[in-house]
């Protein structure tokens, strides 16, 4: 693994634990709850139909909404990082490697 990768996954890694809230926030799920007309509440009414009326717990809308309230835990930091750093690093890698072929 080359310089390079390990960068690009360390920016992948910080800028998906800060980009994480933001995304939450932009779909709609909230710290006052789900926001109207929102993505979010797509997600939220899809989910209740599907389930008979009842959000599932534990699901994707619930996660997603308590996290929009509470922010991301620990444990939730570290798998968003994980993710973010292996996403970054695989792209960073598959780049370098058809930089090298083209030149």
């Amino acid at each position: 693994m080359d310089l390079g990768t390990i960068v690009a996954m360390g920016a992948g890694a910080a800028g998906a634990v800060a980009a994480a809230p933001l995304v939450v926030s932009a779909l709609g799920f909230t710290a006052g709850g789900i926001a109207a007309g929102s993505i979010a509440s797509w997600m939220m009414s899809t989910a209740a139909f599907a389930n008979g009326g009842g959000v599932v717990a534990g699901g994707a809308v619930a996660v997603l909404q308590s996290v929009g309230a509470a922010g991301l835990s620990a444990a939730g930091q570290v798998v968003v990082a994980v993710t973010g750093a292996a996403v970054a690093g695989a792209v960073e890698s598959l780049t370098s490697s058809c930089n090298e072929t083209l030149i």
